[in-house]
């Protein structure tokens, strides 16, 4: 049986008869998980005694916060978040002019091999239930108030679990319950062509985030694996695909490493690539891991690239870096929690 706090409303009503419960009671569960963030259903005293204790017995999947690690320069936060058998995974959290954001994991771990990222290193472990999703932002939330937004960035990649990745936003995006819009989240992939082709056919207005890196096909299978299996042609392909049913514009992440894909021939393909498609090119400086023995380039590097893609007509900007003190990409605080290395 799905656990009760990964079932949609209708789900929970059929359980909630085959437990002898009136239906109404589905709708009470429902408002206690997803609207009241409750992971104690021996605290949710709007059931009997005797019917929690029945509902007791079934094993329930749960989420806390291990761990709060907040910025002493902005109001970005990360975190730890402790699974109930043991795995830890991250999560981060911006203060925005436009409200709250937060980082979701997808994955303990991540198999798409990418050289520049730490969360890959050692695999993926295992994926994210839907609830393991939810229970980062109820938790989040409970602590810090309502989200604006969620990115699907964390660790993991979210198309390599696809199935608990769209429970998740469905039941984030129910009206009975937490109720966030589809528009206000994101998934961000690093190209699961079949991935991308399905969710064109979801109907859910989510933003679309395509971690790209760099414009030539050959560059590409150095640094991300995935390019590998699928080549930036069957890629765009999907995206075109993606584009047309949903009318959505496509955002994509450039990791710029220096003397790899920040020279001037890489913003002019980057030109034919993204020129005549609705496109938003967010560039982001590396962020070294052990590793990966590439550079970060210079401040003035970083400009001069974005000046030229600019100068090129395209749609870019630098991404604005937060929690500039705990700086920890995805994977690298787990991993130095368990090591005992955090300072």
């Amino acid at each position: 049986m799905i656990p009760l706090n990964e079932q949609n409303l209708q789900e929970l009503k059929e359980t909630c008869e085959d437990l002898g419960l009136k239906k109404f009671r589905a709708k009470q569960l429902f408002h206690y998980f997803h609207k009241e963030g409750g992971q104690d259903l021996s605290q949710m005293t709007t059931l009997a005694k005797n019917q929690r204790q029945e509902l007791l017995a079934l094993d329930l999947p749960k989420v806390d916060i291990e761990q709060v690690f907040p910025s002493k320069i902005d109001k970005t936060k990360k975190f730890l978040f402790h699974l109930k058998d043991g795995h830890l995974v991250e999560g981060v959290l911006m203060d925005n002019d436009y409200g709250l954001s937060q980082c979701i994991s997808s994955q303990v771990g991540c198999r798409m091999g990418c050289s520049f990222c730490a969360s890959t290193k050692e695999g993926r472990i295992r994926n994210l239930t839907p609830y393991e999703m939810l229970g980062q932002v109820y938790e989040v939330t409970k602590k810090y108030g309502r989200l604006h937004s969620i990115i699907l960035m964390g660790s993991g990649e979210p198309l390599d679990n696809y199935d608990n990745v769209m429970r998740f936003l469905d039941l984030l995006h129910d009206e009975n319950g937490y109720n966030l819009s589809y528009r206000n989240m994101t998934l961000s992939t690093c190209g699961v062509v079949p991935g991308i082709e399905k969710l064109a056919q979801e109907n859910k207005p989510i933003n679309l985030a395509i971690s790209l890196h760099t414009p030539f096909q050959k560059d590409r299978e150095k640094i991300m694996a995935v390019a590998k299996k699928y080549s930036l042609e069957d890629l765009f392909k999907a995206i075109d695909f993606y584009q047309e049913a949903s009318k959505r514009r496509v955002s994509y992440e450039y990791t710029l490493i220096d003397g790899v894909n920040n020279r001037e021939k890489d913003a002019l393909e980057l030109k034919k690539l993204l020129g005549g498609r609705l496109h938003h090119l967010n560039l982001i400086p590396l962020n070294p891991i052990q590793e990966y023995k590439e550079n970060r380039p210079s401040k003035d590097h970083v400009r001069d690239f974005q000046r030229l893609c600019t100068d090129l007509g395209l749609n870019v900007t630098l991404r604005r870096e937060q929690g500039g003190d705990i700086q920890a990409s995805c994977g690298q605080l787990r991993r130095k929690y368990k090591e005992g290395s955090l300072v």
